[in-house]
This record gives C-alpha cells, sequence and structure tokens, in this order.
C-alpha cells in the first residue's frame, strides 16, 4: 500500500513539474518595475508580447491613458519619446489586430489583471485585440448585488447573440412568410426562435456567470468585471502594484492622458 502511494505521489510530481512555465517579464516604468506573468492559456497574445519585448518594441514608449480605479493603458507606438503626450491627435483608424483569446470564466479582470486593448463593436465585431497596446487594472470593490446585476446582463447580450443566429439561419423563410402575408406564422416563428434562444442561453449559464472564488476576490480585492468576457486577459502582476497605483494616481487632463510622460520599457526574464 505504502509503495502504491509513492507511486502516486511520484506521478503527481512529474505532472506537476512537466506543466509548462509561464514567461515572466517586468514593465519598467520611471516609476518603479512592475513583474508580470503572462498565462499559456492565451498563446497568442502571450508570444506577441514577448516578440515585442525582445524587439525592444515598447522602449520609450508611455502609459497614455490612465483613470483611476479603473485601469493604466500603454503600448501605443504613436507615444515613442514623446514627453507631452497631452499634444498627441486620437487616431481613428484600425490597426494590427491579434485574434481574440477571451478565457472567461477561467480569466478575469481581477486587480492586477494584464489585457488587451481593443477598438469597439462597431468597428471591430469579433473583439480582436491591438497588436500592441494593453492596461493593467486596477479597478475598485464590488458588492454581490452590482456582480449579479453584471450576470444578468451578460445573459441577456448572450441570448440575444442566439437569436441573431437563428434569425439569421432561417431569415429566407421568414422573408417568405412576410411576403405571403403569413404574419401570424411569421410571429409564431419568431417565439420560437426567443424560445429556442432562451433554452440554448440557460445551456450556457457556465459562460457568464462567476465562481465563489471570483466573487469573493472582486468583493474584497477588486476588478473592472463589466469588462469580463470583452477583452483578453493574458496575464497578471506578481509584483509591483504598488508602482501601478502611484501610475494611477498622476494627474491627468480631460481625456485622461497624463500631463506628465510616464515612460516604459518591457524586458523578458524567463520564458
Amino acid at each position: 500500500m505504502k509503495n502504491l502511494w509513492l507511486v502516486i505521489l511520484i506521478l503527481l510530481f512529474t505532472m506537476c513539474s512537466n506543466k509548462p512555465k509561464e514567461p515572466i517579464v517586468v514593465i519598467q516604468t520611471s516609476y518603479g518595475n512592475i513583474k508580470v506573468k503572462l498565462y499559456n492559456e492565451t498563446p497568442g497574445h502571450r508570444d506577441n508580447f514577448l516578440k515585442l519585448a525582445e524587439e525592444g518594441f515598447y522602449k520609450n514608449l508611455t502609459f497614455h491613458r490612465v483613470i483611476q480605479d479603473f485601469m493604466i493603458q500603454g503600448g501605443d507606438p504613436k507615444t515613442r519619446n514623446v514627453s507631452d503626450t497631452t499634444a498627441l491627435e486620437e487616431d481613428k483608424t484600425l490597426g494590427d489586430t491579434i485574434a481574440a483569446e477571451i478565457k472567461f470564466p477561467q480569466l478575469f479582470h481581477k486587480r492586477g489583471a494584464l489585457a488587451a486593448a481593443r477598438w469597439g463593436d462597431a468597428e471591430n465585431p469579433t473583439k480582436a485585440s491591438d497588436a500592441s497596446q494593453f492596461y493593467i487594472v486596477t479597478g475598485e470593490l464590488c458588492s454581490d448585488n452590482k456582480l449579479s446585476e453584471i450576470e444578468k446582463q451578460r445573459y441577456e447580450r448572450l441570448k440575444q447573440r442566439i437569436y441573431k443566429d437563428i434569425q439569421s439561419t432561417n431569415l429566407d423563410t421568414l422573408k417568405a412568410l412576410l411576403k405571403s402575408g403569413d404574419s401570424a406564422s411569421a410571429s409564431a416563428m419568431r417565439a420560437d426562435w426567443l424560445k429556442q434562444a432562451e433554452e440554448q442561453a440557460k445551456g450556457r449559464e457556465s459562460e457568464i456567470l462567476y465562481t465563489d472564488k471570483q466573487r469573493e476576490f472582486y468583493t474584497t480585492r477588486g476588478g473592472t468585471p463589466f469588462l469580463d468576457n470583452e477583452y483578453t486577459v493574458f496575464g497578471e502582476v506578481l509584483e509591483g502594484m504598488d508602482v501601478v497605483d502611484k501610475i494611477q494616481r498622476v494627474r491627468t487632463n480631460e481625456k485622461d492622458k497624463p500631463l506628465k510622460s510616464v515612460f516604459m520599457n518591457v524586458v523578458v526574464m524567463e520564458k
């Protein structure tokens, strides 16, 4: 029996030791260093961030958007060596992107989360990430009631997406019914679609509900839960949240740009 337990322990140790290491990077700033690990669950974002860091892409870029109790954002190449970020013009064109790797509820916007910035759904319906811009969540505490409200809103959005997919598949049939003047059958068809959407959404509730552990994190340590399932989270801060907090408190203008540039560089510690 003892030998059996020994074999099990050896197997468990081997399995743990064979788990791929998560890369570590350091974001160097004018306020201190931020140590971050990159998730293996988001390999596209992980590898892209490592590549840019190794190429020196982030050297002398800035955190150009800072909102207290929300996040700090940087990585825009237009900010390179720019001492006065308040003078930057807004670029209205969609740049290079990376395919979204949204892994909610596994990965979420807890305080200290590293996530990819992106354009809005109108220009970017696939939620693809900007190729270089990222943000670090500071956030604030969230009540259980607020989390439940967010879940309800997310559930309704999921149901609407399912309904639209069903509608798109059967649109020709609906148009034919309306063209023939059979409005009763058209209404019945729409009602059936709603029923199908409701049933499918209920079967996919695990995609939008928070676990007890996540609720505890949001209510005791904070974050930005309303961004969950919308943006790709691809890492988290290991050390240096005090530096992040210093940056989030810098003075900004009405467009959330720091009045004095906060420069950065990203270096790879471990791959």
